[in-house]
């Protein structure tokens, strides 16, 4: 091993594991041990909703990198320890294992401390400092079992916020034949990736057993002997209150960056509660680097700095992180498009870059095209909505909404575009394939931005 080269990761999520990943490939000799206070390595926490209705049979299928991979790799691999301190004028970490100290050296530290869930203020949630029977949290392997042995047939859950995760939840319990109640506080579902009238269209696609009330918060919680039984709620507009039976709250309302580890040794934190980092994964204090959920970055079109929550962003990070621990030069893009997908109650969505909430009205047009994925002519076309935010002067796009058929590929067309500072009126004209039973002449992304450049020149 190289022995002049210690790479240390504190957290073994998706960032963590990436990043030993990548610094293992970058450097076959330093030595790298990472530390993660769970029993298990790392896993995708994007597949939790999955194991409630038994789509993803075993939790086991969700982890990604074994035990055995560590090991094979020569890689370090500490579970069950949380790291308790930092100490970089002498290069070390402090951890604790079961009562056990353990020091080790590093060269270069990257920090995944990941976030927490964020907790709503609802009366009476607790009790003795703990959760009343009954509410439960989405954040790691061990919160899903508790969900599923409690879990039956015809039980009254009710979920608090309808962002991805939330609604992502609720069709896999849908499935299995459960009472869904979801209550969101924003006026929309999807709210952050979404402008209301695309969230719309898939709210119409939500079946009308699963109640769904917007611009409301859950503002106390009814108990019976230390056991949920009913949830008031209370309309954030009219003020209008009413109670809800519920034997099972599940709370999807985000997550709060965990940066105590950093913060102490004086990490600076942005305006979004993460660590800032640059484009290495760099933090400003020397060598050491922090990747995922306990960080910000910029977004793509705005540059403005944006929490990190989405997966396929974390994994970007640890990369660059990895391979520049341990020695090679990796640089991100100067900011991040935010492109992210989904599939529920039968329908697809996907979005990238922001929605109208996120993007000065005055400087925005928008245009939006439903269609078919197919031919008119040939059968089996799907149903496809698109919606395009751009900017009025210089025409590039801003951002981009699409619910239906292959959503997501759709989708993946404009990242490219806007990556590469194509306007609308050059996207427009883009050559997409066409065959009968595979796509029409023109595509709906072509189309709408047709549609959107004509708006344009109107104006």
């Amino acid at each position: 091993m190289n022995e002049d080269k210690n790479i240390i990761i504190i957290g073994c999520g998706a960032g963590g594991g990436t990043a030993a990943q990548f610094a293992r490939k970058t450097d076959r000799k330093a030595n790298i041990a990472v530390f993660e206070k769970d029993k298990y390595p790392q896993y995708s926490k994007c597949g939790l909703p999955y194991l409630v209705s038994d789509e993803i049979s075993d939790f086991k299928n969700l982890i990604e990198f074994s035990e055995e991979w560590f090991k094979k790799n020569k890689i370090d691999l500490f579970l069950e320890t949380t790291v308790t301190k930092i100490d970089t004028k002498n290069q070390k970490i402090i951890a604790d294992k079961k009562g056990e100290k353990i020091e080790r050296k590093y060269s270069s530290l990257i920090i995944c401390t990941g976030a927490k869930p964020s907790i709503p203020l609802i009366k009476n949630i607790k009790q003795n400092n703990k959760f009343v029977n009954g509410i439960h949290l989405i954040r790691t392997i061990s919160d899903i079992k508790k969900i599923k042995s409690e879990i039956k047939k015809n039980m009254k859950v009710t979920i608090v916020g309808a962002g991805l995760i939330g609604l992502e939840m609720a069709d896999n319990l849908h499935k299995i034949g459960v009472d869904i109640t979801i209550v969101e506080a924003l006026p929309n579902i999807l709210a952050n990736i979404f402008d209301l009238d695309i969230a719309e269209i898939v709210r119409k696609n939500i079946p009308n057993d699963v109640k769904i009330f917007t611009d409301s918060i859950v503002t106390e919680i009814k108990n019976e002997k230390d056991k949920i039984k009913k949830v008031i709620i209370k309309n954030r507009e009219t003020k209008k209150e009413q109670k809800i039976d519920t034997d099972m709250l599940i709370l999807c309302v985000g997550v709060t960056p965990e940066t105590k580890l950093a913060e102490s040794i004086g990490c600076k934190i942005g305006k979004t509660g993460g660590i800032i980092v640059n484009r290495k994964s760099e933090t400003n204090i020397k060598n050491i680097y922090a990747v995922g959920d306990c960080t910000e970055y910029k977004d793509f079109v705005t540059k403005k700095p944006i929490g990190i929550g989405l997966g396929s962003i974390v994994v970007r990070q640890a990369i660059a992180a990895g391979i520049n621990a341990a020695g090679k030069k990796y640089n991100l893009l100067p900011g991040f498009l935010q492109t992210s997908t989904s599939h529920f109650f039968g329908i697809e969505i996907a979005s990238v870059g922001l929605n109208s909430k996120h993007l000065e009205k005055k400087s925005v047009v928008s245009a939006k095209y439903s269609g078919k994925s197919l031919p008119e002519y040939y059968p089996g076309g799907k149903p496809i909505t698109i919606k395009v935010l751009a900017d009025k002067k210089t025409e590039k796009i801003l951002g981009v909404q699409a619910v239906g058929d292959n959503a997501a590929k759709r989708v993946n067309t404009f990242a490219a575009a806007m990556l590469g500072n194509l306007n609308i009126n050059t996207f427009k004209k883009l050559e997409t394939a066409y065959a009968p039973p595979i796509a029409p002449t023109l595509d709906a992304e072509t189309l709408v931005c047709d549609i959107l450049d004509m708006k344009i020149k109107r104006k």
